[in-house]
């Protein structure tokens, strides 16, 4: 199964920025949410709601989420840990809430501090936060499953146990779930047969996205399996930045720029100008200048004729 279009969710402003060691002031910040927009991406993940003494660099979320709301039809989508997360994300007016569930159970206790159950309970009550939010402000709940293609922790996790987390968060109440390469660990064989396990408990419609890293050079390559399966959002950085503090060697995000340029070569609709993209890379530059950015298509440019792709009907 193939598709005309894809959603880029751009998630440079939050797991890119919370992997540097240097803090992003809020103003540029809130230049590159909106030079992001311009160049067209429909959906932005601007920050996490967790303590400032764990992730300094998140410390203004609530300020970048008001702010990326002023923003004509951008989805503003943030990152919790835990219903206290949620209930300032909610408040803050974030459009897409998403609560990691790291199905290696190690890794869950490293990252946000919860046990598998504890997780689970967050996200019944994070679903009946988000039931009783007014009409127009309701944020879609995400449930993510972190870790999904291994642990740097523990290795392998049996697909049984990913499995029974796919199910105990959707029955939990969250609106769909989402698989994230964590580690790196993924191919594209993994990615296939993955997607089709958890689809085969869930449902096609209730896992539609996809975090991919490049740790190890497969991070398009595992793209181009999961969009063959019918995935449709995919998570990517600005430059590649980004990583998992909590997971060694977990380094690399999938490049924006690399991702937006292979579909678009494809024939596939992004919805992205590739140049107004790239340009945005000199407000990280500016403001993070010790921040290596990586990605090949802006170091060799556009090909000479290059076409960006047209896709007829609504957006993704």
């Amino acid at each position: 199964m193939t598709q005309s279009k894809v959603l880029i969710s751009e998630v440079g402003p939050r797991d890119g920025l919370q992997n540097c060691g240097a803090v992003m002031p809020t103003e540029a910040k809130k230049r590159w949410i909106g030079a992001l927009a311009a160049a067209g991406l429909r959906e932005i993940e601007v920050g996490s709601f967790v303590s400032p003494k764990l992730l300094p660099q998140m410390q203004d979320t609530p300020e970048i989420t008001r702010f990326a709301k002023t923003i004509p039809g951008l989805v503003v989508a943030v990152l919790v840990p835990n219903l206290k997360g949620a209930q300032a994300a909610v408040q803050a007016g974030a459009d897409k809430i998403t609560l990691p569930l790291s199905v290696s159970e190690t890794h869950c206790l490293r990252n946000i501090r919860r046990t598998h159950d504890e997780v689970i309970e967050d996200a019944r009550a994070i679903a009946a936060l988000v039931k009783g939010t007014g009409p127009g402000r309701r944020p879609h709940f995400e449930g993510s499953l972190s870790t999904a293609f291994g642990c740097t922790l523990e290795g392998p996790v049996p697909e049984s146990v990913i499995l029974r987390c796919a199910e105990r968060l959707m029955a939990a109440g969250c609106d769909e779930v989402g698989l994230s390469d964590t580690t790196g660990y993924g191919d594209p064989a993994a990615v296939r047969r993955l997607i089709r396990a958890v689809r085969g408990v869930v449902g096609a419609q209730n896992l539609t996205g996809i975090h991919l890293h490049n740790t190890r050079g497969l991070g398009l390559a595992n793209v181009l399996a999961a969009y063959d399966e019918g995935i449709t959002t995919f998570d990517s950085s600005l430059g590649g930045l980004g990583g998992c503090l909590t997971a060694p060697g977990a380094s690399g995000n999938v490049v924006t720029e690399d991702l937006v340029f292979m579909f678009e070569a494809m024939g596939v609709a992004t919805g992205v100008d590739l140049e107004a993209l790239m340009a945005t890379r000199s407000i990280v530059s500016a403001a993070l200048p010790g921040e290596e950015l990586y990605g090949f298509t802006p170091r060799a440019g556009l090909p000479l004729g290059f076409r960006p792709a047209r896709a007829a009907g609504p957006a993704v």
